[in-house]
């Protein structure tokens, strides 16, 4: 059995069935990660529904009720209803200027944002057309006029909500009428003597929720701005901000849409159109959350696998020793349960610093053993150098999110290039049997 484990080709060839064998621990880590993300997103969930989940807001929106008749009425001259619903109509100005107070809440060892919101809404609705909708002021019961604001999560309500509409204090109540427009909101009853031709509003909301705030550009002309205290900010949906100002102390963001950039009218009956998708705001992240930067991390476990074994086979070629399969498969273990350590830290710690502590842990193993293995202080401290080389060369690829893809690939460029270099060096021909190193 030395004998055959002597020969390089044979080596090779165990080598190579010994990294495919590593690949099932590999992808259990991944698999750990997944569940620990899993966990996180529960524990999420937990804290927002005592809190408040994510935020979206939506409106005003003014709806009134609607009958289309027949032409002719029935032989009992009995009104026939071709037909009904609701006619919905969107503001032509829409103003929103909020300030956003997040804070971070613990829930055993995961971290939840969740944030406090004081929001300032206002606006007019004019310009009413009936016309593209097919309607004529007959067919509307302005009596059962009413308004409805959108809040995806009502337990995020810290106050009464009054709107001002028409120089009139409205208390909302809560739930829906229709929801053709909107799924979860307030609503308040609006009467109306006829079509307005120009009604302003403004109303107040103070508004907790965790992790998003979120708005829907529904007037024809909508402006949101927002400022907050948190320094790591992503913005997101359909619409990037027209202008932002992201510092250490916080960050200023405004969005200006118009009804162009989107794909619904001011005004439609019942379903016919949807707000759905058209959504913009701010999600407040925790920097990149430790379960991503793992997950990335993870991705490089075979390359960590191969080049360490290929560190330890140009060793075993160049100064003929003999390196048993099992020490093989033990070098590689410790490679894999670097990224358990780095995980289990990461809950615990600072990203960064479990980085570090499992890398440094790692190394120090390898360097140990590989002096048993090696036979040599400068051979082994030579792999645990390489070894060190890339742990902060992936440490440097994951700190750089938009140009990770380049400089991964530049650095493995480079790795295959010195790996060839030294290569050429072997005589592989020459090379038939590795021979025990005489003591």
């Amino acid at each position: 059995m030395k004998q055959a484990f002597e020969n390089i080709f044979v080596k090779m060839g165990v080598i190579l069935v010994l990294i495919l064998i590593l690949l099932i621990p590999s992808e259990m880590v991944g698999s750990l990660i997944h569940e620990r993300m899993q966990r996180h997103e529960e524990a999420v969930a937990e804290v927002s529904s005592k809190h408040a989940s994510q935020q979206t807001v939506v409106g005003p929106v003014l709806s009134i009720p609607y009958k289309i008749p027949y032409d002719q009425a029935d032989d009992n001259g009995n009104v026939l209803i071709k037909e009904e619903g609701v006619f919905h109509i969107l503001p032509d100005q829409l103003n929103v200027a909020g300030e956003v107070s997040p804070e971070e809440r613990k829930r055993g060892i995961f971290t939840v944002v969740v944030f406090g919101s004081k929001l300032e809404f206002n606006g007019n609705f004019a310009n009413i057309e009936l016309k593209p909708s097919g309607l004529k002021e007959e067919y509307l019961d302005l009596s059962k006029a009413f308004v409805s604001v959108g809040i995806s999560d009502l337990k995020g309500l810290n106050e009464q909500v009054m709107v001002n509409l028409g120089g009139k204090e409205n208390m909302c109540r809560p739930g829906l009428i229709s929801s053709d427009v909107i799924t979860s909101g307030v609503h308040f009853m609006f009467p109306l003597d006829s079509i307005p031709t120009d009604m302003k509003f403004n109303f107040s909301l103070n508004l907790n929720g965790s992790e998003h705030l979120g708005f829907a550009p529904i007037g024809k002309e909508t402006s949101v701005s927002l400022k907050s205290k948190w320094s790591d900010p992503s913005f997101d949906g359909d619409f990037i901000p027209s202008s932002r100002k992201v510092t250490k102390d916080g960050f200023e963001a405004k969005w200006n849409v118009l009804n162009l950039n989107r794909n619904y009218p001011q005004s439609w009956k019942k379903k016919e159109h949807t707000i759905r998708g058209s959504e913009f705001g701010v999600e407040l992240m925790l920097g990149m959350d430790v379960y991503q930067k793992s997950m990335r991390v993870a991705k490089y476990s075979l390359l960590f696998i191969i080049l360490t074994f290929l560190v330890f086979f140009f060793v075993e070629v160049i100064n003929r020793i003999l390196i048993h399969p099992i020490q093989y498969i033990l070098v590689g273990v410790a490679l894999v349960l670097f990224y358990v350590l780095m995980l289990a830290l990461s809950e615990q710690f600072n990203f960064n610093m479990a980085y570090f502590v499992a890398s440094a842990m790692t190394i120090s193993l390898i360097l140990m053993y590989g002096k048993s293995v090696l036979k040599s202080w400068g051979l082994s401290l030579m792999t645990s150098a390489i070894l060190t080389i890339m742990y902060g060369f992936i440490f440097i690829i994951i700190q750089l999110q938009d140009y990770a893809l380049l400089f991964g690939s530049l650095g493995v460029f480079l790795i295959l290039a010195v790996t060839m270099y030294f290569s050429k060096k072997i005589d592989w021909f020459a090379i038939s049997e590795l021979k025990e190193k005489e003591e």
